[in-house]
């Protein structure tokens, strides 16, 4: 993205904060900031934007993880971790659950406590753009409903790829872009005239729930996203549509 001109005359790389542009480097704390909000919410939130379907895809992507008890998983974005501990119940080895932002950490870890599933699982504050770990130190590489909010998009990708041993798997489930045309007004009416005012109701944050949406349409759809993949050297990329393309699995090798 070419440097633009901010209003005080500085020359700065200007980035997506939902429909806003800010300074790449800025990106980060905001997006924080909405976490920050939401983290104790966070499994509400989810249930307002899908209408509690995403737990019928995350049931699916843990399916698509193929959890094997002698395979490490890194779950970027982790957050309150739903896909770490789906990975855990169905056999799967040893979690790293990494996020970049400490309070949805705390949040996952609370609830692995509270439910006894500590056991398998660390945990690492880590900006996925920047992984701290060696290359090739994990088998599979999980990224769930994270990877829109990230300034870098294919650095992500990138230290992803990195981080896999030869034979290891990418998997990306995210909001995507809507393939049925009769829902398009439908979920563009949800988003924006009612998800903000649920948003307000019961997290009393109007405005992070109007930057979440508006997040998803500022992604790349999923022929853009398996281009990434590619870039960044995953082979036999794979795209799986879920709910008329509401959300989608990208899967890449590394071969």
């Amino acid at each position: 993205m070419p440097a633009m001109t901010d209003s005080t005359g500085n020359q700065d790389t200007l980035t997506d904060f939902g429909f806003q542009r800010v300074p790449r480097a800025a990106k980060s704390a905001r997006v924080r900031d909405v976490f920050n909000s939401v983290a104790r919410r966070y499994d509400v939130m989810n249930d307002l934007m899908s209408l509690g379907i995403h737990r019928a895809w995350k049931s699916v992507f843990a399916t698509v993880l193929d959890p094997r008890p002698n395979h490490t998983l890194l779950d970027l974005a982790g957050g309150t971790g739903d896909i770490s501990f789906g990975w855990r119940a169905r056999g799967g080895g040893p979690v790293i659950l990494s996020d970049i932002n400490a309070a949805m950490l705390t949040t996952g870890r609370d609830r692995a406590t509270a439910t006894a599933r500590l056991a398998g699982i660390s945990f690492l504050v880590a900006d996925a753009e920047r992984l701290p770990l060696p290359a090739g130190a994990v088998d599979v590489v999980s990224m769930a409903f994270g990877l829109r909010n990230c300034t870098d998009k294919q650095a992500v990708i990138a230290e992803a790829h990195r981080v896999l041993r030869p034979g290891g798997r990418f998997c990306c489930l995210e909001f995507s872009a809507v393939q049925v045309a009769a829902l398009a007004p439908l979920y563009d009416a949800w988003s924006f005239a009612v998800l903000p005012r649920l948003g307000a109701a019961v997290a009393g944050d109007a405005a992070s729930y109007r930057y979440l949406a508006e997040s998803i349409r500022m992604f790349p759809d999923q022929e853009a996203l398996a281009g990434m993949f590619r870039a960044a050297g995953f082979a036999r990329v794979s795209v799986r549509n879920l709910s008329g393309g509401i959300a989608a699995i990208h899967q890449g090798w590394r071969l």
